[in-house]
């Protein structure tokens, strides 16, 4: 269902106007991605995002897919719930939680890397729980994010209730991945990325929501941009 993606499938064309080339997009059901076949599956993909979503449906495809791109480091840009599991993949191959995930998906992980803000925890009502809206982001210097951005303050918009958990920041940065952005009044992580890979980036909120034919989105820009360099090389 490609309308699902409507605004990223168009931010993608904003994209490559401004690197003057027409990006190809292959859509994948990630429910049919596994670690046997993942490599036959995405062998011929120059960049793989993986897109926001709800619920546990796909989600092994999806980590499984970030575990490939890390890997074999080929460009990566994850969204929303793409962000998640790349933090859930790179938990269990990394820092070798076996049993990471989010609390969304498996609340019993003795693992939670990816769980509920703790002011929200005793909450029921999940439609009036969602981080919804435009929030502030601080940007790390010398990182690809300000690289991207070229600023330190941006506002980005969101649509989620699960966050990372800070109780393990430490260890993801000891091990290569790094927090670049942060809501200044909250400490919530927005952004990580892993320095040592050509081009790995992923954000808790949607910027497809602000891209727009006359002001393509930075991150899918320097995505695209990166997808052609890489393939040069």
């Amino acid at each position: 269902m490609p309308d699902a993606y409507k605004s990223i499938l168009e931010a993608f064309v904003h994209a490559g106007a401004v690197n003057d080339c027409k990006v190809r997009l292959n859509l994948f059901q990630s429910e049919n991605i596994t670690a046997g076949n993942v490599s036959d599956v995405l062998k011929n993909m120059q960049g793989i995002i993986v897109a926001p979503g709800f619920g546990e449906r796909g989600i092994e495809g999806k980590i499984a897919a970030i575990r490939y791109v890390r890997e074999n480091n080929i460009p990566f840009f994850g969204i929303c719930l793409g962000m998640q599991c790349a933090v859930v993949e790179f938990a269990r191959h990394v820092l070798c939680l076996d049993d990471a995930h989010s609390s969304e998906i498996n609340p019993k992980t003795p693992h939670k890397v990816i769980d509920l803000m703790e002011n929200q925890k005793n909450v029921g009502n999940m439609g009036g729980t969602m981080r919804l809206g435009a929030y502030q982001c601080e940007i790390k210097e010398n990182t690809l994010a300000y690289e991207i951005y070229r600023q330190k303050e941006i506002k980005e918009r969101h649509r989620h209730r699960y966050e990372f958990n800070n109780e393990y920041l430490a260890s993801f940065e000891k091990y290569g991945m790094i927090a670049s952005g942060k809501n200044p009044e909250s400490d919530l992580v927005e952004i990580v990325e892993i320095p040592s890979h050509p081009f790995f980036i992923a954000a808790q909120f949607h910027p497809e929501l602000q891209s727009t034919v006359q002001n393509p989105h930075p991150l899918f820009v320097a995505f695209v941009k990166a997808i052609k360099y890489c393939k040069k090389i």
